[in-house]
């Protein structure tokens, strides 16, 4: 299988042939909707005049026997009026809804927009309401000598019905299509897995790119030799463990962990995170966790990560006032699938946490998650082995001491040293250097440790001799206290 199919989650393929069945609908719909105005007698150019003023037009004769018969209309909006001349009327056309033909139109006022006259103008007159006229326009048209008159025929009832059935078109389609696909359709999206899964060709890190955590690797390398040959421990008796909780503070590489069993397990590989279960409407998250082991039961044996378990799996009945009844369904339902009566065998839960004191204990049981490894920060051999992974992709100068830094790092996490790495190569680009000296080293962890150096803040020499004699005296110290580390700088 190909990995860029399979890093797509499991319901994509049926959300968007459902997205492009619905997009044809509303494409479908748009075309009636054009068609049925194409086939209206209707133009948006056409200039509308009042029954009234028609009349006193009518009134003045047809232009052959009076060329003066004309009429002025106040037109737009208060504040903007002007005057519109209208003559020489012809073509009438008399329907039940409406008058039309056609005027010669001309703008006479306000002098700033005059325009000549313009002829075959289109226009219309509304007349519902007055269709018991008919006959006394159409007396006064002949009377007055108009002979370019006719009748219009009346629309049938489909005609005056289609515009209200026009626009349901596309809302009858989109319910049509939810209530076909059913469990698949848009209503049912919010209870599918948002986890995706991986193939192994598409994840390139392996335990090779994990340094400084040499006994959490061990650990979980196990786990990866029991998927690939199982039988080696089944012979014993062993089960292939439920659950593995990865432990730990920030930034130490669990989350690295998990794509480097990815890369290495032949086993699909599902990822994603607790916030990905959460919702405000109440059985979503559950509905989320069976559809999760449905889809990893169809690939089984396999691995299902879950990042950040504490935003899914906190601790129930904690004394707080109010509970929150959508996480606590979505716990439940994990705690089921996990170790229930319908227990599911082959699929294997990795999950991270750095706060584990605020998980469920029955999360936490073996049974569960048979395993918690431990991912602490690394000491001075686990920092050097972190630097030398991240100091491949730069470009080093021959002076640098890798040990030395690693020494200076103490507390730093594998996050906080490639951080280091990458901010030494961006000031040394700042500096137009060609490569990393340790004078850029040094200066990160200055940074890190102790912020920014302010170089233009004012101080006053009473108070620089105070802080000249403090510093002073704690390098004397440090000099002469046997255990200490050495004195690297005095600022």
């Amino acid at each position: 299988m190909k990995s860029n199919l399979t890093n797509r989650p499991l319901h994509a393929l049926h959300a968007s042939a459902m997205t492009r069945k619905i997009i044809w609908g509303l494409l479908i719909s748009a075309a009636g909707v054009l068609s049925y105005f194409s086939l209206m007698d209707w133009d948006s150019t056409r200039v509308e005049i009042q029954i009234m003023d028609l009349w006193k037009l009518i009134d003045q004769g047809p232009s052959q026997f009076n060329p003066k018969a004309a009429i002025d209309v106040h037109e737009g909006p208060e504040g903007a009026e002007m005057t519109c001349r209208y003559s020489q009327l012809d073509n009438i056309r008399i329907g039940p809804s409406e008058i039309a033909g056609t005027v010669t139109r001309e703008v006479v006022r306000p002098q700033s927009l005059r325009t000549k006259p313009e002829t075959k103008i289109a226009f219309h007159t509304p007349r519902y309401g007055l269709e018991n006229y008919s006959n006394a326009i159409f007396d006064l048209l002949i009377k007055k000598g108009f002979t370019n008159v006719r009748a219009e025929d009346a629309p049938s009832i489909w005609y005056n019905m289609l515009p209200m059935f026009v626009p349901m078109v596309p809302i009858l389609l989109i319910v049509f299509y939810m209530m076909r696909q059913g469990r698949t359709g848009l209503a049912a999206a919010f209870g599918r897995s948002r986890g995706k899964l991986y193939a192994q060709k598409g994840i390139c890190i392996t335990f090779n790119d994990v340094a400084g955590i040499d006994e959490a690797v061990e650990e979980l390398r196990e786990v990866v030799d029991f998927l690939k040959s199982p039988e080696k421990y089944l012979v014993l008796g062993g089960r292939i463990p439920k659950g593995i909780l990865l432990v730990g503070p920030t930034g130490t590489g669990k989350t690295l962990l998990a794509k480097a069993i990815a890369g290495e397990a032949d086993v699909p590989f599902f990822s994603l995170s607790g916030s990905d279960f959460v919702e405000m409407f109440a059985g979503v998250g559950a509905a989320r966790v069976r559809d999760m082991f449905k889809q990893a039961q169809a690939k089984a044996p396999c691995i299902v990560f879950i990042d950040e378990l504490d935003s899914l799996g906190k601790i129930r009945g904690n004394g707080m006032e109010s509970t929150h009844d959508e996480r606590e369904q979505t716990l439940n339902a994990l705690l089921v699938e996990m170790d229930g009566f319908t227990s599911n065998n082959g699929v294997i839960i990795m999950a991270a946490t750095n706060r584990p004191n605020m998980l469920d204990p029955a999360l936490l049981r073996p049974g569960r998650f048979d395993r918690h490894v431990l991912v602490d920060r690394p000491d001075v051999r686990g920092r050097e082995k972190i630097l030398r992974v991240h100091l491949q992709k730069v470009n080093l100068d021959h002076s640098v001491d890798v040990r030395w830094i690693a020494k200076i790092t103490s507390g730093f996490v594998g996050a906080d040293l490639a951080n280091l790495v990458n901010e030494a190569a961006l000031l040394a680009a700042r500096s137009n250097k060609s490569c990393i000296t340790m004078q850029e080293f040094n200066e990160c962890v200055e940074r890190h440790t102790s912020g920014l150096e302010k170089r233009q803040r004012v101080m006053r020499p009473d108070e620089k001799k105070r802080l000249a004699y403090h510093e002073s005296a704690h390098a004397l110290m440090t000099c002469f206290l046997p255990d200490a580390d050495p004195v690297h700088k005095v600022s």
